[in-house]
């Protein structure tokens, strides 16, 4: 990995959904997130990140310094045991010794800085790894707003049938199901990379987050969903991905009003979009800030 990176970024992810369901809500049957106020379409953070850490783990496969820590079936505490073991530190056992690790402060930074070394998505993300087997909190320099949809969107559901059952004692010869999805909606999505929590050496707090891991952030933003495909997801994609580069490391501008650049509407004789084309994207790139450059990556 390359050194540090040292100039912060903004950047604008445009990517849109078409008959499928973006990120469903468990607390609400699984239909697609809604602001129930104004009816725009929602996707978390959570989410997003998710698709990030998957194809960061298909592209990068494993290799040492772009280990996964949030994975399907692996425990946080068997993820947090190699960090022990990497750094010939005795597991905590019980709780006298666990108290004992979180005030060896030496230890824990050791602990930290093997976790951010080996896992991609901790040096980008962070992680509060206050466990039983505890490596200490990692704020990560990049961070990521909920998605919004540019305009309202429809929640719909069909119905399905299904041409077998579950149980072979049933008398029925078929089960019914329901699919939830959004016709179309094109959502926005805004993010921050501090360089200062990438490569901040006071109280040891930098991440490592380098140039390389910036690049791979952008591919696999730019990527993400083609290896994300479903029945249920239906077909999504990244539309465009909008960077501004600051000179420094603390920022030329303030992040609200680069992101103001960028605005996004219906073009003025759609009524119901349903594709990318009915919308026009503006850029304004006339006398940006002193030290911020904008960069088209889509």
């Amino acid at each position: 990995m390359s050194n540090s990176i040292n100039n912060r970024h903004e950047f604008v992810l445009l990517y849109d959904v078409e008959n499928g369901n973006p990120n469903g809500d468990p607390d609400a049957g699984n239909m697609p997130r809604i602001d129930p106020e104004t009816g725009h379409g929602i996707v978390t953070d959570v989410c997003l990140k998710r698709k990030i850490r998957n194809y960061v783990e298909l592209a990068e496969d494993d290799r040492p310094g772009y280990k996964i820590y949030i994975k399907e079936n692996i425990p946080l505490n068997a993820q947090h045991e190699l960090a022990y073991v990497g750094t010939d530190t005795p597991i905590p056992s019980n709780d006298n010794e666990r108290k004992a690790i979180r005030k060896d402060v030496q230890k824990i930074l050791e602990l930290r800085q093997w976790m951010c070394a080996n896992f991609f998505d901790i040096r980008t993300f962070g992680a509060v790894m206050n466990t039983d087997v505890p490596p200490g909190i990692v704020r990560g320099p990049v961070q990521i707003n909920f998605s919004r949809s540019i305009d309202p969107i429809s929640q719909l559901e069909a119905s399905i049938t299904r041409v077998t059952v579950t149980r072979k004692d049933e008398e029925k010869v078929t089960e019914m199901g329901r699919k939830h999805f959004v016709p179309y909606g094109l959502y926005r999505a805004e993010g921050y990379v501090s360089a200062k929590l990438a490569n901040e050496d006071k109280n040891k707090k930098g991440t490592g987050f380098s140039e390389d891991d910036l690049a791979l952030l952008w591919e696999a933003l730019i990527n993400m969903f083609e290896h994300d495909h479903s029945a249920a997801r239906g077909k999504m994609a990244t539309r465009k991905l909008i960077i501004f580069k600051h000179a420094s490391d603390l920022g030329n501008a303030p992040s609200h009003l680069l992101f103001d650049r960028i605005s996004v509407a219906a073009k003025p004789d759609v009524t119901t979009p349903r594709s990318f084309t009915d919308y026009t994207v503006t850029i304004n790139q006339d006398n940006l800030p002193d030290g911020v450059e904008l960069i088209e990556k889509l």
